[in-house]
């Protein structure tokens, strides 16, 4: 099979369904942000973290790929079963969340991004998860998304700055704490 079909030289693509759309479209820029935070979450994981973390983030890449297929899909037109989001994949994310955090100093400062590459790395992905999330939600102004999508995302910005966190003080770097002048 060839990896380019010539297909889309004209600035369309088609979405899971058939319909063709152009590459300017919301929709391309909400399921390509997931896949450009997929790969972030996939350069953190070839770091030096725990191999938990490296599974939990599995995990999570495992998610974003089902999002970005949802993402991608003409609900009305495609006839193709796709994998689905779950609440339990959230609470997943939040029991993450709370084992670090109880092993964490209480947050008392904003936290500046950076300390190594790898604690900017996860600010990076952070980042970018807000990005996704902010287009997600401007997409579901005219079209209809699953909210469990948008909730996942808004948890696992949450995670990744957690994340952040942990890898700090699990290899003893001084967070960069913001004080206003």
């Amino acid at each position: 099979m060839k990896i380019y079909t010539k297909t889309g030289d004209a600035g369309l693509t088609s979405l899971i369904g058939g319909v063709r759309v152009s590459k300017a479209d919301i929709r391309l820029d909400a399921y390509g942000t997931v896949d450009e935070l997929n790969s972030y979450i996939g350069l953190i994981r070839d770091q030096e973290i725990t191999s938990a973390q490296k599974d939990a983030l599995m995990q999570v890449q495992e998610h974003l790929f089902i999002m970005g297929a949802l993402l991608a899909a003409d609900n009305e037109k495609s006839r193709m079963k796709l994998p689905g989001l779950y609440p339990a994949d959230i609470e997943q994310l939040e029991h993450g969340i709370d084992a670090m955090q109880q092993e964490l100093a209480p947050l008392k400062n904003f936290i500046l991004p950076g300390g190594s590459t790898l604690i900017s790395f996860c600010h990076i992905a952070r980042c970018v998860c807000r990005r996704a999330e902010r287009i997600i939600v401007h997409l579901s102004q005219d079209s209809a998304v699953e909210d469990l999508i948008m909730i996942y995302l808004n948890r696992l910005s949450d995670y990744l700055f957690v994340l952040a966190r942990k890898v700090a003080m699990d290899n003893q770097i001084p967070e960069n704490k913001w004080f206003p002048r």
